[in-house]
């Protein structure tokens, strides 16, 4: 394994609320009121849709605002990764990374360890850094270790997915990655938002299923996997050394994509659906819904 590059699950997909348009020659990010499936190829008018993303469409009448999904990993930790994080705007190299405790920050031809006192109180990331969340699932039946990836800047859509998650791993017994689950849009009004909708990603059991269906649903797919010889243990502890082996977790293969959603060059066009306003450490879930009330998007 090389050194120095983080193993991250292979992506076959992204998921997104929203998309990068051109207005006046400059690339904007512009929000959206429902979900957009996309494969990981850009063309001059953004990114291709996925074959899913049609299927699903026509299965909601129009819309789609609800995904059904699998995670990956039993672990909470392994399927949010979510972090305060700074990008070096031209390159979309990461130079910052942490949680709220300690953080790693690129400097001197080296990766130092500071203290990270969170962005609101801290010199270097006043401006620059922001909670940065990258969510892994699973979309369809074609491949079990192949996920659509979700990431946001939104603290809305960080805080709710990270107390699903470990909600879900409480009541299951530990069995998230059998659990039958569905991404949600959901829209919200605060008063930074000027009363209009802003829309965040929610966690939740399949529609028409209750919980104690899904949790029994977990338990029978979990017991059949294992009696197959499937080793999820083992699959989360891979899935660990792996987000270990690196200092940050984005390469520079996705630099443009976090550019453009850290570093707008004009704040986006108001209007309908648009708003106005993520190695693993699993101690910062904690850390963020101790600062709810503080971070808005």
């Amino acid at each position: 394994m090389l050194k120095g590059l983080a193993i991250t699950p292979p992506v076959v997909g992204r998921i997104s609320i929203g998309r990068v348009i051109e207005r006046n020659g400059k690339r904007l990010p512009e929000k959206d009121d429902q979900f957009t499936l996309t494969t990981q190829i850009q063309n001059h008018d953004g990114w291709m849709l996925h074959p899913l993303d049609e299927t699903m469409r026509k299965a909601s009448n129009g819309k789609l605002r609800a995904i059904p999904v699998r995670l990956m990993f039993n672990d909470p930790n392994l399927n949010l990764r979510a972090e305060y994080s700074a990008f070096e705007k031209e390159t979309g190299r990461p130079i910052c990374v942490g949680n709220g405790d300690t953080c790693r920050r690129a400097a001197n031809n080296a990766i130092e360890t500071l203290p990270c006192p969170s962005p609101e109180a801290c010199e270097f990331g006043l401006k620059r850094c922001k909670p940065y969340g990258r969510l892994n699932v699973i979309v369809g039946e074609d491949d079990e270790l192949g996920s659509f990836i979700f990431r946001t800047t939104s603290f809305n859509s960080i805080r709710t997915l990270a107390a699903r998650l470990n909600y879900y791993h409480a009541l299951s017994g530990g069995l998230l990655a059998t659990m039958p689950l569905e991404l949600k849009l959901r829209g919200k009004s605060t008063t930074q938002s000027y009363r209009s909708a802003i829309y965040y990603v929610d966690l939740a059991v399949r529609s028409g299923m209750s919980l104690e269906s899904a949790i029994a649903q977990a338990r029978e797919l979990a017991d059949r996997k294992r009696t197959a010889g499937f080793d999820q243990t083992a699959l989360d502890d891979a899935a660990r050394m792996g987000f270990a082996n690196g200092a940050f977790e984005d390469s520079a293969d996705e630099a443009p994509e976090v550019v453009e959603e850290f570093y707008p060059t004009s704040p986006p066009a108001s209007g309908p659906g648009t708003s106005t306003a993520p190695p693993n450490n699993p101690s910062l879930n904690d850390k963020l819904k101790a600062k709810a009330d503080k971070l808005i998007n």
